[in-house]
């Protein structure tokens, strides 16, 4: 599923309330990948903190403030890619929080097996597919922020519960069944129309 998303820049400031509100809307300490945008490391360092107190030195005057150290639940991990002449010619990996065997295990149950941003970035496509706003070298400029994040918040939901997605609807014995992010999510137990899904508008912006 597409839980969240944010209209903004590549800001320190967005990027702390975009974890935020992710974070808001999971339970646990998933695993965490992205690019190597650096707001990223102290946004989840702000979300997944633990406060250590300094030790007394016994010296007159104020006491140090408590320290932010990150959870040490929390495993998070970036992709450099390199490129030459526009083309990605290596991809390396690296932990910046977390276990990395633990991390490992984590991706051994995954359908992923390796660290990458391959979900994000599939996501992204979608949303220039359907969004002629966010196409590269477009003319179809958004006039109005609002207006966009109207347009994005459907497109999201239409993904999330009226789509079927083909890898979802896939059962053991090779047979089809048509089913959606939010069913197999167990939000709801059957594929929402159009017109059932804008007589909930809450379901756009929760």
């Amino acid at each position: 599923m597409i839980i969240w998303y944010l209209v903004g820049d590549r800001t320190i400031e967005d990027c702390i309330c975009f974890i935020k509100d992710v974070v808001s809307r999971i339970k646990g300490n998933p695993l965490f990948t992205s690019d190597e945008l650096p707001h990223y490391e102290d946004a989840l360092l702000e979300a997944y903190h633990i406060l250590e107190l300094p030790e007394p030195t016994g010296k007159r005057g104020r006491p140090r403030k408590p320290r932010k150290v990150v959870d040490p639940e929390l495993d998070y991990a970036v992709v450099h890619k390199i490129r030459k002449d526009n083309r990605i010619v290596k991809v390396e990996r690296k932990v910046i929080f977390g276990d990395l065997c633990r991390i490992e295990s984590r991706l051994a149950g995954s359908t992923s097996n390796t660290i990458n941003t391959a979900y994000v970035e599939r996501s992204n496509g979608i949303l220039r597919q359907h969004v002629s706003s966010l196409r590269r070298k477009s003319l179809c400029f958004a006039k109005q922020k609002r207006l966009l994040e109207a347009r994005i918040a459907i497109v999201i939901a239409y993904y999330n519960f009226i789509k079927p997605h083909t890898t979802l609807s896939k059962n053991s014995d090779k047979t089809v069944t048509p089913r959606t992010p939010a069913q197999v999510a167990g939000i709801t137990n059957s594929i929402w129309s159009l017109g059932y899904l804008l007589a909930r508008p809450s379901y756009l912006t929760d």
